[in-house]
């Protein structure tokens, strides 16, 4: 029982200290409003998948919902799906200590690399520029 309990603490710790982090950069943002910049946009002027995740958080924590949508709507959908997954995972490590990848899972990760891919590339294209941060 003791195994379970340290792996449990284990991840306990490693998600509040990603949720501390969080809360302290979003707190730096607002209160500076400097934020760390894309380089992918700086190099090339082009929107990458992630281009708007802050702004997104951001609008989240203040329960701007269309607004943390506008800002990256591929991440909007998909970050749910990723807490599930991610719960999943730390469930099945803290009752077994070890957390192999099943194929279904392989190919879900591929799945999401995909979509983010794809993303990317369609919210560079004059046609859906809906899709570019705001």
């Amino acid at each position: 029982m003791n195994n379970y309990n340290n792996r449990f603490f284990k991840i306990i710790k490693i998600t509040l200290i990603f949720i501390i982090l969080g809360i302290l950069y979003a707190v730096f943002i607002s209160i500076t409003g400097l934020s760390i910049p894309c380089i992918f946009y700086e190099k090339t002027n082009l929107y990458c998948p992630g281009c708007g995740i802050s702004r997104m958080f951001i609008k989240l924590c203040q329960l701007d919902f269309y607004g943390a949508f506008r800002s990256n709507s591929c991440i909007f959908i998909i970050f749910p799906l990723l807490i599930c997954y991610g719960l999943f995972k730390a469930f099945k490590y803290v009752k077994s200590g070890k957390y192999p990848q099943t194929k279904i899972e392989s190919i879900f990760i591929w799945s999401i690399v995909v979509i983010l891919v794809l993303f990317g590339i369609l919210r560079n294209i004059p046609y859906f520029s809906y899709l570019a941060p705001l």
